[in-house]
């Protein structure tokens, strides 16, 4: 890696993969088949992104002794009927392409249970593009301690590409959030399962709108890096 190709770190539900049904899908059926009340459609979605645990205790209102079922009944599901209904956004596959060519480092930073994503980019052919692939405790049902947050998998990711310089690509506000903790940019991308506003909110440095837009925007920031530590000397002083 030169001292300018500055790695990125995607999310991915909502950034690499859209689930296309297969995450609200399987949480309804959890739901349904315990008898518990569904959500609506955008509440649903909103579900996507965050730690499951979380959203379901919080948004679906799930009682704490039922938790554990209703993420065992949702993952039957997923792994059965969900990985097959997700599929890649339109040009995400020609951009980790341009940059395995180009040799930047990519690295995934996901809330998804770290097997599970493996799984996931398994079946789109394209795990094997990445540095590392980091997500929370396979064991998602734990509501305490366990699990980590955005902002401890990204800084796994980080140490696991070697730097603490790096730009985060995601579409919800933990994404953000998460990256800002690392001292990192984050670049939304507005094809994912934010509502208008939440990225800007947040703090995202930019919202693109394809990904063509986001490789432009990287290499915008990466040269503005490049910039500013052209003016830096070894020993720090300017």
């Amino acid at each position: 890696m030169t001292q300018t190709t500055v790695p990125v770190i995607f999310d991915l539900d909502g950034t690499l993969v859209d689930p296309a049904g297969g995450i609200t899908d399987g949480i309804a059926a959890a739901l349904q088949g315990l008898g518990l009340p569904v959500p609506g459609q955008d509440l649903l979605e909103a579900m996507i992104g965050p730690k499951l645990s979380d959203s379901l205790l919080n948004v679906a209102r799930v009682p704490a002794e039922l938790l554990d079922d209703v993420i065992r009944r949702y993952r039957e599901y997923y792994v059965a009927t969900g990985i097959g209904q997700s599929r890649l956004y339109p040009g995400v596959l020609e951009v980790l392409e341009q940059f395995a060519a180009a040799g930047r480092p990519i690295s995934v930073a996901t809330q998804k249970p770290q097997g599970l994503a493996r799984t996931v980019l398994g079946y789109h052919g394209i795990d094997g593009m990445f540095e590392g692939i980091h997500g929370s405790a396979d064991d998602e049902s734990a509501v305490e301690g366990v699990p980590l947050g955005k902002t401890e998998i990204i800084a796994a990711a980080l140490k696991d590409l070697g730097t603490q310089h790096a730009l985060m690509v995601g579409d919800r506000a933990q994404d953000v959030a998460g990256a800002l903790a690392n001292g990192l940019d984050c670049i939304g991308v507005a094809w994912g399962f934010a509502p208008n506003g939440e990225l800007e909110s947040a703090g995202a440095v930019a919202v693109v709108e394809t990904a063509s837009e986001l490789v432009t925007t990287i290499d915008r920031l990466e040269a503005v890096h490049a910039a500013a530590m052209s003016g830096v000397t070894n020993d720090g002083t300017v």
